[in-house]
């Protein structure tokens, strides 16, 4: 396996753009738009997912990459919440909001293993 030279190698980024992609498809209809707030809130914590883990990977140092995998990881339970919200007041219907909660749960998934090889990484470091 190559080594992972930028963010965009990441798996973890890779699903996360994804998710992002849908987020702002699903953004798009007419009965999440209408509700500016949550549709905004929704597309920023999405975009926070992906900005979170490119950042961190660019500081180079596996503490502050770990830290940043954290934050990526509680936008991520962000995005969830908010689809909980488009759902629970009708603006997507149940199927289309649990295939997009199962990206998110995905992204979760692959942020804690990813945020699990980093901590291993900083010990033998110190």
């Amino acid at each position: 396996m190559a080594p992972v030279e930028c963010f965009e190698d990441l798996i973890a980024w890779q699903k996360a753009r994804a998710l992002t992609a849908a987020v702002y498809r699903a953004c798009r209809r007419d009965s999440v738009r209408r509700d500016y707030a949550l549709c905004n809130q929704l597309r920023r914590a999405a975009v926070s997912v992906m900005a979170n883990i490119a950042e961190g990977f660019e500081r180079g140092g596996r503490g502050e990459f770990h830290q940043f995998l954290s934050t990526a990881k509680a936008s991520r339970a962000e995005v969830r919440s908010h689809l909980y919200v488009a759902m629970d007041a009708g603006y997507l219907q149940r199927p289309e909001a649990e295939a997009l909660l199962g990206q998110a749960v995905e992204v979760g998934r692959i942020l804690g293993g990813l945020r699990k090889a980093v901590a291993r990484q900083r010990a033998v470091q110190t």
